[in-house]
């Protein structure tokens, strides 16, 4: 059966989808533009996300100091319209343009940056990307909590709510010098007490109990942290915000578009609670655009921003983000002329658009900064094992998955860090050798497979994630004589078996959050947020601090790499291909570019179904 009437045969069969799809929307006003977000975003809150799907509502509806340039994707002015840096690159001085404005029309101050880096920080959030803040100066000690302050520091001490309030909101603040901390034995169970002279008295306090104060005149607290006002972060006054690094970052500006350092509307988040201030009715942003409705496994409404600084260049005034987990259905509704822009295209029609001309017309493959990987947990024996580990990637056909499952020119990788930063060399584990995997695996203890236990590979319900699972699957019983079954969640279920570290081995990728090696290695230090192996190596780790204080450039690379080549030597990681873009772009789209990490602003795109010529994204190389 040739591929083409395959792809017919597809297209005809989930016709009635896109027929679905327009019954379920019933009499809704049709938007202006209609893009494909995927699958169903996990929250709306910057401080309990990390997927692309939601990145690109809330860079829609929020804005940093820096904004992302649509062509390029460096940084430009957002709600800083200028910026100073100090001589030795460690102090940023943030002027904010006066017309800033929230959707409810208050102006937008360095408070709100404030505020939201602080709640990203805050240890009772349990944010996934508070590493990310990491760069201003003593915010990792806030973070730590308790676990982040010594006898003699400045400390904060939050006392519990009252009864009845919004978690989101904060307690009472006491500020004092740590005098001292100790474990006890408390209301039967083991808690930590600490000595804080807040003025003149000294007093105990009880860190996370619910009692006010137990026979012994201990007090109770919800946490103590470092005082606040020694992270390097400080409103000279409405309009100016500082921030002050531990060390030269030459990131940070890009840092100041990602999510994790949005300001944040604190009346809105304090009287509402989580989740409730991200409902429809409820939410305040600063972007582009507002937050107009969400439908469940339908789509997120937009509404263009009549609040937002720039609005005069916002040329679309209603965004649809159809939230559809079938990239073939997505195809058929893009073909249907119900989507303008489709995120991601299933592998056999990528193949198939291509042997017909496609990427004359609205198919534009482009290599971006993404890599396409498997976690282990090394939790799980025998993963711990490092042979075993080096076993299933020699193991690997790399070429086959990219050619059987892939389509659009995909590159294998064995390497974490993906070609196209500027200086750096991506450093590589071993290529297939099927001898020599069988050779380590029987030194592990497990020849031709006999005795291994089975394990599952996890990924999120995709057709192309089922396929190179599928092949890796048979690969391995085949080079390795293993078993192995698979095991596919939803989005929200897949990340929370990730976080939780519920499988043997996981489908992962990782976009970077700016153009540089560090934000795909600092993923993997002892404990990180994202590093999701169970994995440590204190040489690594040594590695990645040194190349963060290191002010030559080329030094910093060259310390990068010395890290990849530990990581692709132990292999938490199994390192699988790296990504080209897959977009399709109806020609009428303008505004819209290829970019090196594959995120395009909403705000920069119109639509001008009038207009001649190639569009900028067939325009671009």
């Amino acid at each position: 059966m040739s591929q083409r009437f395959l792809l017919i045969l597809i297209i005809l069969a989930l016709g009635i989808s896109s027929v679905a799809w327009a019954v379920l929307r019933g009499n809704l006003p049709p938007a202006d533009f209609t893009f494909h977000n995927e699958t169903e975003i996990k929250s709306m809150d910057p401080a309990t996300v990390t997927g692309i799907p939601e990145h690109r509502i809330l860079a829609a509806i929020f804005e940093g100091l820096a904004k992302p340039n649509p062509e390029t994707y460096l940084p430009e002015p957002g709600v800083a319209e200028s910026w100073d840096i100090s001589a030795d690159k460690t102090v940023y001085t943030f002027h904010l343009r006066p017309d800033a404005r929230w959707s409810n029309g208050v102006a937008v101050t360095a408070e709100d940056f404030l505020y939201g880096i602080r709640r990203m920080l805050d240890p009772m959030t349990g944010a996934r990307y508070a590493y990310q803040c990491w760069y201003i100066k003593n915010a990792r000690r806030y973070s730590a909590g308790l676990a982040g302050v010594a006898p003699g520091d400045r400390v904060e001490v939050e006392l519990n709510l009252p009864d009845g309030q919004p978690w989101t909101r904060r307690g009472k603040l006491l500020h004092g010098v740590l005098i001292s901390k100790k474990a006890m034995e408390s209301f039967g169970k083991s808690s930590r007490v600490v000595v804080v002279r807040v003025g003149k008295e000294e007093r105990k306090f009880l860190v996370g109990a619910d009692t006010q104060k137990d026979p012994g005149g201990v007090e109770s607290c919800r946490q103590v942290l470092l005082d606040f006002r020694e992270v390097g972060l400080d409103a000279i006054d409405d309009k100016t915000l500082v921030t002050t690094l531990q060390r030269p970052t030459p990131f940070w500006l890009q840092l100041t578009m990602h999510y994790a350092l949005f300001p944040l509307y604190r009346p809105c988040v304090e009287e509402h609670g989580s989740p409730d201030w991200t409902y429809p009715e409820n939410i305040v942003g600063n972007g582009a655009f507002r937050l107009k409705f969400r439908r469940v496994r339908d789509r997120i409404r937009l509404m263009k921003s009549d609040t937002y600084w720039d609005r005069k260049n916002v040329r679309l005034n209603v965004v649809d983000a159809l939230s559809v987990d079938s990239r073939t259905t997505a195809f058929n509704m893009y073909e249907t002329g119900q989507i303008d822009w489709l995120t991601d295209t299933e592998s056999l029609i990528v193949r198939d658009l291509l042997e017909h001309g496609r990427d004359k017309v609205d198919l534009n493959p482009a290599p971006f900064l993404c890599s396409y990987f498997y976690g282990l947990n090394l939790k799980q024996k025998p993963l711990d094992d490092i042979r075993v580990r080096q076993a299933l990637s020699l193991a690997l056909d790399r070429d086959e998955i990219t050619r059987v499952a892939m389509g659009a020119g995909e590159v294998v990788a064995y390497g974490l860090v993906p070609p196209g930063i500027p200086g750096y060399h991506s450093q590589e584990c071993h290529p297939e050798d099927p001898a020599k995997a069988r050779r380590l695996l029987s030194e592990a203890g497990y020849p031709d497979g006999i005795g291994f236990p089975k394990f599952e590979i996890l990924y999120n319900s995709d057709e192309t994630h089922q396929t190179i699972a599928e092949l890796i699957r048979k690969q391995w019983q085949r080079n390795l004589g293993i078993t192995v079954s698979m095991r596919n969640e939803e989005w929200g279920s897949y990340l929370n078996s990730q976080r939780q570290m519920n499988f043997g081995i996981c489908r992962r990728s990782w976009v970077g959050d700016y153009l540089d090696a560090n934000t795909y290695l600092d993923m993997f230090v002892t404990d990180g947020e994202n590093n999701r192996s169970g994995w440590s190596n204190l040489e690594y780790d040594r590695l990645i601090a040194e190349a963060a204080a290191e002010l030559n450039d080329e030094k910093r690379l060259r310390l990068l790499e010395n890290a990849e080549r530990i990581l692709m030597e132990e292999l938490p990681i199994i390192p699988i291909y790296y990504y080209v873009s897959r977009n399709l772009v109806q020609p009428y789209v303008r505004g819209f570019y290829n970019t090196a990490v594959d995120l395009h602003p909403l705000g920069a795109i119109y639509v001008d179904r009038d207009a001649s010529g190639k569009n900028e994204y067939m325009s671009s190389e």
